[in-house]
């Protein structure tokens, strides 16, 4: 591809990629051909039915999946041809990932759940740092048995960017929230994006939640049927559940 025709403000980016999962004879077309965009400080919403492809797009945006066939872009590196230590290396500089599930572990408070990836990373926050950039000063030396729903995942939020990641993807997670719980969840993600200007890729299956994004795209079948822009966004707590 000609410098020409590339987008360097990109902080990821996919050309052509598809994905396709084999069960026996059959074969499951996840992504066809899919061309995603993803620039710094942007917030964009993934929107579609379950099966559309969106947690596939997700996976393989974070280096969790590869493609079967197409490229992905980290800046101007092709991810598509790293091997697996690479492509761990990739994951842990660069990216957090944020799931419908919290994924804690119960017998550690939401401090040393937090300080499991700031142990490991370059130049990660303090623990203390990123709860608060969560919202959670008073509930660092807390158990995940002793949190509710929200903090929960907001403690897995604090953990997904205490390395300083360029890129969060969140895939579904308010999902398992109520509406009082998501919004402070969502409030939280905007302030990261706000803070550290991490570009943020976010699946939801409520579809109000796509106004506190930047832009939102909308896949069907495996691919990206359109784009929308919103002009401005509007905070969480002004989303109707």
């Amino acid at each position: 591809m000609s410098a020409s025709h590339t987008d360097h403000s990109a902080v990821l980016r996919t050309e052509q990629v598809t994905k396709i999962y084999r069960s026996g004879e059959v074969a499951v077309h996840a992504l066809r051909g899919v061309d995603f965009t993803l620039r710094p400080h942007e917030v964009v919403a993934l929107l579609g039915a379950s099966g559309s492809g969106k947690s596939t797009l997700l996976n393989i945006l974070g280096g969790l999946d590869r493609p079967t066939s197409g490229h992905v872009h980290f800046r101007d590196e092709d991810l598509t041809g790293l091997d697996d230590d690479d492509l761990t290396e990739f994951r842990r500089a660069h990216v957090g990932f944020v799931f419908q599930f919290y994924n804690l572990v119960p017998s550690l408070t939401a401090r040393e759940n937090v300080a499991l990836v700031t142990e490991v990373a370059d130049d990660p926050m303090r623990p203390e740092e990123a709860l608060e950039q969560v919202g959670l000063s008073a509930r660092l030396d807390h158990f995940p048995s002793e949190l509710s729903g929200g903090e929960q995942q907001r403690v897995s939020i604090a953990r997904a960017i205490a390395k300083r990641p360029e890129i969060l993807l969140c895939d579904e997670p308010t999902g398992a929230l109520d509406s009082k719980t998501g919004i402070a969840v969502l409030e939280a993600l905007i302030e990261v994006n706000r803070n550290l200007g991490t570009a943020t890729a976010l699946i939801t299956h409520n579809v109000e939640i796509r106004r506190i994004a930047d832009r939102v795209v909308y896949m069907a079948d495996g691919r990206i049927t359109h784009e929308e822009r919103n002009a401005a966004r509007v905070a969480p707590a002004e989303v109707s559940w």
